[in-house]
């Protein structure tokens, strides 16, 4: 790519969605951004990993629950349907249900192309018969459906928690979203992390490994290969901590040093100490849930937690 083609390139990534949230986050008190930035294909490739760290539990519990009631919870999944998953990223919990239920298409949504593409190859040769429609959106806001499914019943999927990395209100936006496209009588499956001890919590979010701290950093490393910026890593540090008040777990990237960072044609002041809050990811009761779903139009049907009572999936009916 020739000098001039990659200037015209990385003016049109400072024109981007990207561009404008990032600098709208950073130039705000406090400083924050998107969680939904983390998932470029080296943050989703992370974020794999921390599935499998022992500090996190999420992903195993919620893989137990899909096993141990994956026959109940495919009743929920007319004959013939379509299976949408929202911000699919990896298929390991998918293909639980997939092989549980007579799925006819399954439909996966996310950001990050490259890791999407990927997925859906390698389950195209796991699952020949079955119809996989990979969808690259931003599955927080309005995408089309492929015409393929247009005559199916429409199933949502949403395991991972992933709900929690919503405020309260944006929660409710995203489940009235999901209602417009699954339409009337449709059923969603969605994973809820359940409130429990904080030092389980926080161990969860800081792990002995670094990968979460990696995968938090990520984020300004991708800053600056798309947009130019000059973010110095080793002038960051990771921080999660637990909010009791909020109920919900805290991600930022916390400024070791007073510094400055020039960020598309700006320059972002950082006091010693400052941080940008990254995610925020809420913990629920099955009923502090319930109600939340209830606001956008969802009935609960079924609710499965485990044996500790650290996670739930809910299945819920659209009225």
């Amino acid at each position: 790519m020739s000098m001039l083609a990659r200037t015209a390139a990385r003016a049109r990534l400072r024109d981007s969605e990207f561009a404008r949230d990032v600098i709208a986050g950073l130039s705000a008190m406090p400083k924050w951004l998107w969680a939904k930035y983390f998932y470029d294909d080296h943050g989703s490739e992370l974020f794999e990993q921390i599935t499998a760290l022992p500090e996190y539990y999420p992903t195993r519990t919620e893989l137990g629950i899909l096993e141990d009631r994956a026959a109940e919870i495919a009743r929920f999944i007319p004959p013939g349907a379509a299976l949408i998953e929202f911000g699919s990223g990896s298929t390991v919990k998918a293909r639980i249900v997939l092989r549980a239920a007579a799925v006819a298409a399954y439909v996966p949504v996310d950001i990050s192309a490259g890791f999407l593409n990927s997925e859906a190859a390698q389950l195209r040769r796991d699952l020949p018969h079955l119809r996989i429609l990979p969808v690259a959106a931003d599955f927080t806001a309005p995408f089309a459906l492929p015409a393929a499914i247009s005559s199916r019943a429409r199933v949502g999927f949403f395991p991972g928690s992933t709900i929690g990395n919503f405020e309260p209100s944006q929660a409710v936006e995203f489940l009235r979203h999901a209602a417009r496209l699954l339409g009337v009588g449709a059923h969603f499956i969605i994973g809820i992390d359940l409130v429990k001890d904080e030092r389980v919590l926080e161990a969860a979010y800081n792990d002995a490994a670094g990968v979460t701290a990696a995968f938090n950093l990520n984020l300004l490393r991708r800053i600056n290969r798309e947009l130019g910026a000059d973010f110095d890593l080793e002038r960051f540090r990771h921080k999660a901590l637990y909010n009791r008040a909020q109920h919900r777990i805290e991600m930022h990237l916390e400024s070791r040093v007073a510094q400055n960072v020039a960020v598309c044609d700006r320059m972002i002041a950082f006091a010693a100490g400052e941080t940008i809050h990254t995610e925020s990811s809420y913990k629920y009761t099955v009923e502090s849930f319930q109600a939340l779903a209830a606001q956008a139009g969802w009935s609960p049907a079924a609710v499965w937690t485990d044996a500790k009572g650290y996670f739930s999936l809910h299945a819920l009916t659209l009225r």
